[in-house]
């Protein structure tokens, strides 16, 4: 079984690895066609997901965040402005800089768009048996954690 190195005391299935990568991959691509407002691309539904999550932040945290560099997230920004899903507002402790935050509007989207991408997979995961449904649900805390590293 070909293994990838991780150092010197760690070592992975290279045949896992890449029936992971290709699962998640092709699970995402599918996930990314539920979407409520077709107007909004993926970075920008990714910005609102970070903001739900984190309350708010600067660009530039958004930036690391979103592993984007900081003028693509500047137009980013200003384009959800523009749209009414965020509002900048001064950051209260540096003067040179912003906070972003989400609006109502854009809190509502998410959870409507949650609502459809939840009703979907539910949906498709009706197709699988008990213990296919029970190793998913095994599974989706290493895959979250897996999505933070």
């Amino acid at each position: 079984m070909p293994e990838l190195s991780l150092g010197d005391d760690a070592a992975v299935d290279a045949d896992a690895v890449n029936a992971l990568r290709s699962a998640v991959m092709r699970l995402s691509r599918r996930l990314k066609h539920q979407r409520v407002d077709e107007s909004l691309s993926p970075t920008e539904m990714s910005v609102l997901g970070t903001l739900a999550r984190c309350g708010h932040a600067t660009p530039g945290e958004l930036a690391r965040k979103e592993h984007v560099q900081p003028p693509s997230m500047t137009r980013i920004v200003a384009m959800l402005e523009a749209k009414g899903l965020v509002r900048l507002e001064p950051h209260p402790d540096d003067r040179r800089q912003k906070v972003v935050t989400q609006t109502e509007q854009a809190e509502a989207m998410l959870e409507e768009s949650r609502r459809k991408r939840n009703a979907w997979l539910a949906e498709l995961a009706s197709g699988l048996d008990e213990d296919e449904w029970a190793a998913l649900r095994t599974a989706a805390p290493v895959l979250e954690k897996l999505a933070q590293l």
